[in-house]
């Protein structure tokens, strides 16, 4: 399933738990291994990967998204 992330603005010191709760999502459709990322805590901003589909419904609703998330790799061969 593909991944976009979403910036969310939640109160300082949002959990994964509470920002799912707070955005209506379900668990199959964030990914809980890459967690609630805080951009910048002070401000309430925090970043989401969730599926494409919960993306575009969230993106509006208190979101800013969905944003690309593409893989980051090594260029070139390896040293």
């Amino acid at each position: 399933m593909a991944r976009v992330l979403i910036t969310v603005r939640l109160p300082e010191g949002a959990s994964l738990e509470s920002a799912m709760s707070a955005l209506g999502l379900e668990e199959d459709e964030v990914d809980t291994g890459y967690g609630l990322v805080p951009v910048d805590p002070g401000g309430g901003l925090y970043a989401l990967r969730v599926s494409e589909s919960a993306g575009r419904r969230v993106g509006g609703d208190g979101a800013a998204g969905p944003h690309a998330d593409p893989p980051i790799e090594p260029f070139g061969p390896p040293r």
